[in-house]
């Protein structure tokens, strides 16, 4: 038992299970525009995922204390680094014009965990309202734009709705993330719950997956796409609304990031079907 315990929380620690998420919302994104399936890129993109939030996550704890690296971590590190070596590989076989594109959200991902501002004291990650921004809009860039760019679609207005509803379905799926971090984050950085409450942030987490919910009706007209995300759309609204500070160590950094996958694996049964 400790060892499956084990295992799972490497899982989630080695952010693998981000990795999936970002990935269905790819998946996803060639359901709804009929894209072939695209090996290079999809991998780029889920290595790229674990690598670049790994990076977030632990490069400040290696910096401080790299004489003495938990076990666990110097594992992720190597898996980290492993990880790297498939993104570059990857990306190798990706188009040079796709790159280009890429580019400016690597950047981003880069100043969103390393001090740049302030006398190189604050990220991105450490300005006020600037934290879920950057995120979403680096989710969004990935998951809708890259995959689009990357066979030449030209940007539409139904590409451009369908960012926007990718944009605020982030934002909502971090909401309990901030919720949990009530406790832990600091005041300056003005996470919505911090800002305007935990029981206002449901709220509006609540009113962006209605809009989300109206651009999906703007876009969609087959009951193939619209079923699974109202299955999607249900689901999230209960789990924003039942988080809470005192949270369980799985419910959001599993529970809720899993979302997006069993989103992508019931358009998967009801195309199939």
């Amino acid at each position: 038992m400790n060892f499956f315990k084990i295992i799972f929380n490497f899982y989630i620690n080695a952010s693998i299970h981000v990795g999936f998420t970002v990935y269905a919302f790819v998946r996803i994104t060639e359901q709804y525009f009929g894209l072939s399936y695209n090996e290079n890129l999809n991998y780029f993109i889920f290595f790229g995922t674990i690598t670049g939030y790994n990076f977030v996550k632990y490069a400040s704890v290696a910096k401080l204390h790299h004489r003495r690296l938990t076990k666990n971590l110097k594992i992720i590190q190597i898996f980290s680094f492993f990880c790297f070596i498939g993104m570059g590989y990857y990306g190798y076989l990706i188009p040079k014009n796709t790159l280009l594109y890429i580019i400016p959200l690597i950047l981003l991902t880069f100043l969103y965990a390393v001090p740049f501002l302030s006398g190189f004291h604050k990220s991105l990650r450490q300005v006020s309202y600037l934290k879920i921004v950057v995120v979403a809009l680096v989710w969004t860039g990935f998951t809708v734009l890259i995959p689009l760019v990357d066979v030449d679609r030209e940007i539409s207005i139904n590409i451009m709705l369908i960012m926007l509803q990718r944009f605020l379905i982030v934002v909502v799926l971090i909401v309990p993330f901030d919720i949990r971090d009530v406790k832990y984050d600091a005041i300056s950085l003005q996470t919505i719950p911090q800002k305007i409450g935990i029981r206002n942030a449901k709220k509006l987490g609540l009113m962006l997956l209605v809009l989300s919910l109206v651009l999906e009706y703007l876009f969609t007209t087959s009951n193939v796409v619209k079923t699974p995300f109202m299955i999607f759309f249900f689901l999230l609204i209960i789990l924003v609304m039942r988080a809470k500070t005192d949270q369980s160590k799985y419910y959001s950094s599993f529970w809720v990031e899993s979302l997006p996958i069993v989103w992508w694996l019931l358009l998967l049964g009801f195309h199939n079907f």
